[in-house]
């Protein structure tokens, strides 16, 4: 299995849209697609994801209200939140309506199964690792099959998120996707919100010669659980943030709220309230302007 190089880039002013590259990648026993363009051998998207805008959607399933204990932030919170110099977004249910994996499951025919695992995974029920593996392998995705789903169902953008990245971007704060989906998917997203690809922390895809799938990268911290604190710790350090948030709605997303990671997290329920995470947070929004709201 190849081994993968992933280059980090602290970025220290505006990004600029990069040019897709138009060579393709050499073709190796095992590649991990999505590294450069879209295609192939002659599997091409015939046109790039179109991105939905769900600003008058319904979230598949209605937030539950939290107490109101962390409902409004505290003083110290809002302090935190504001003085942000770098900010980490969970991307399934968080920047976009939608479980990517399980989105790409139901496409392929194996949804209803895949789903019930990812449930497992955001509660924090089961292992990430298991979960992934698991999920995985009740449906073996081909690079075909992946590059079709993005152009029949291009991913919905959850409402707000674009104008609260780009208040963020406008103060000079860094944005980062940290995610157990699949880089492949993101690329596309992070263009499209002027997020720089090597701000995207998320796991490979892994195919044949011929785009059959023949697993993922486990070198990728956010194959596992506990990865996403690794990934987060690793912004910080190579960056050397003062402070740093991380937005989410999974169990994963809470474990990058410790010591050397993230500052804050901010429980993110606009799409799936999950009370488990909901009640170990300081702050629970189901809204993306509630966090506007204290942005000057």
């Amino acid at each position: 299995m190849a081994r993968l190089v992933s280059t980090r880039i602290c970025p220290s002013q505006r990004f600029q849209a990069p040019r897709l590259p138009s060579i393709r990648p050499p073709l190796n026993s095992y590649s991990a697609a999505g590294s450069g363009d879209l295609s192939f051998r002659g599997v091409k998207l015939s046109n790039p994801p179109a991105f939905v805008a769900a600003a008058l959607e319904v979230p598949k399933s209605a937030p539950h209200s939290p107490g109101p204990e962390n409902r409004l932030p505290s003083e110290e919170v809002i302090r935190t939140w504001c003085n942000a110099d770098a900010v980490c977004f969970d991307v399934d249910s968080t920047v976009c309506l939608d479980e990517g994996i399980d989105e790409l499951a139901d496409f392929c025919g194996a949804g209803p199964a895949v789903a019930e695992w990812t449930a497992k995974a955001m509660t924090g029920s089961v292992p990430f690792e298991e979960a992934l593996a698991a999920r995985l392998s009740l449906f073996k995705p081909s690079l075909y099959q992946v590059n079709e789903c993005m152009e029949k169902r291009p991913p919905r953008i959850s409402p707000g998120i674009a104008k609260l990245i780009k208040r963020l971007r406008a103060k000079n704060v860094d944005i980062y996707l940290v995610s157990g989906g699949f880089r492949q998917m993101f690329k596309p997203l992070a263009l499209e919100l002027g997020i720089p690809p090597e701000n995207i922390y998320a796991n490979q895809l892994l195919f044949g010669n011929y785009g059959e799938y023949v697993g993922f990268d486990p070198a990728e911290p956010t194959s596992r659980s506990g990865g996403k604190a690794i990934a987060v710790r690793q912004i910080r350090q190579m960056c050397g943030y003062k402070t740093l948030v991380m937005i989410g709605d999974g169990a994963t997303d809470l474990e990058a709220h410790q010591r050397g990671g993230a500052d804050l997290f901010v429980c993110y329920g606009g799409v799936q309230m999950r009370e488990p995470v909901a009640r170990k947070t300081d702050w629970v929004v189901s809204d993306f302007q509630e966090l506007m709201t204290y942005l000057a």
